[in-house]
């Protein structure tokens, strides 16, 4: 078994982890975690989303975080824009990278964006074409690329024709979602088998939600197949407003610990992050949901 030496490690809790939070956020503590984020060696952290306030309220603030933020050279700061109207203000905000999204699944697609899947790829392609005049790079977003909480599991012929949609409007990345976290590694062999003879690894990134407890058993599948880029949020947060049950990203610190034990370089800091998680925690006023924290937090008592 050949693994690969080193991997990027995409931080997505500030915008997928804060936004299925009920608590509200204020700026500035959005602000200083993802301050202290930037200190711990992540090279990509998706700060905000530039959704309307009224689907995520939670995210109300994009413009101001994104604007008050303390930047660190060789961090990319980037953002959730589903239309014209975001990037305009993503732009505003002079984020670094924007990301676009859409589902596999019609029926999640029509709950999320509230259009067709054949309506969304338009609006997509707009919004790829503005971002890279405005000398942006552009990352793509596909969630329910295994399973959807509506429809069931999906077929990967059909991941395959949006991915590559996707790939030719421009986007520079997809990062695969299997938002409702069900999958097991057989279903993401299965998946990266039909993507890989026509996508680059180097194309591809993997984002698992770890409802049912599988997520690391599917990024070490991913990383058998030449896998080197994977999303994942500090303290497992997250979860998906419009897919019931769905649990939080896997945790970036308990991805970091399996990486770093299997001898796989990522450039982050553990200390860093369990810093960076015990201020999320003090400012959430609960736990965070990763086992990296869990030992933490008995270590100090001890």
């Amino acid at each position: 078994m050949k693994l690969p030496n080193k991997v990027t490690i995409k931080e997505v809790g500030p915008r997928d982890g804060l936004q299925n939070e009920s608590q509200q956020v204020g700026t500035d503590n959005k602000t200083a975690w993802i301050n202290r984020l930037s200190e711990s060696g992540l090279s990509y952290i998706e700060v905000t989303s530039f959704v309307h306030p009224k689907w995520i309220p939670q995210l109300a603030d994009a413009k101001e975080v994104l604007s008050s933020i303390k930047r660190k050279p060789g961090v990319t700061y980037a953002a959730l824009v589903p239309n014209r109207r975001g990037l305009e203000r993503a732009l505003e905000g002079n984020v670094d990278e924007v990301s676009v999204f859409m589902s596999a699944s019609e029926t999640h697609n029509k709950k999320n964006i509230n259009k067709t899947i054949a309506d969304t790829l338009p609006v997509l392609k707009e919004v790829v074409q503005d971002a890279k005049a405005a000398g942006k790079s552009v990352r793509g977003y596909l969630s329910t690329v295994i399973a959807c909480p509506h429809e069931g599991l999906i077929e990967p012929e059909r991941v395959k024709a949006i991915a590559g949609e996707l790939r030719e409007m421009g986007i520079e990345e997809l990062s695969l979602g299997e938002t409702i976290g069900v999958a097991v590694p057989s279903q993401v062999e299965r998946l990266l088998e039909t993507l890989l003879p026509d996508f680059s690894e180097k194309f591809l990134a993997m984002h698992f939600h770890d409802t049912r407890g599988t997520a690391l058993a599917n990024v070490w599948k991913s990383l058998e197949m030449g896998i080197t880029t994977f999303d994942s949020a500090l303290g497992g947060l997250g979860g998906c407003p419009y897919a019931k049950g769905a649990a939080g990203n896997v945790a970036t610190e308990d991805l970091l610990y399996m990486l770093g034990a299997a001898g796989i370089e990522t450039g982050v800091s553990m200390d860093k992050l369990i810093e960076a998680g015990s201020y999320m925690e003090s400012v959430l006023g609960k736990p965070m949901n990763s086992r990296q924290m869990e030992v933490y937090r008995k270590v100090e008592v001890e």
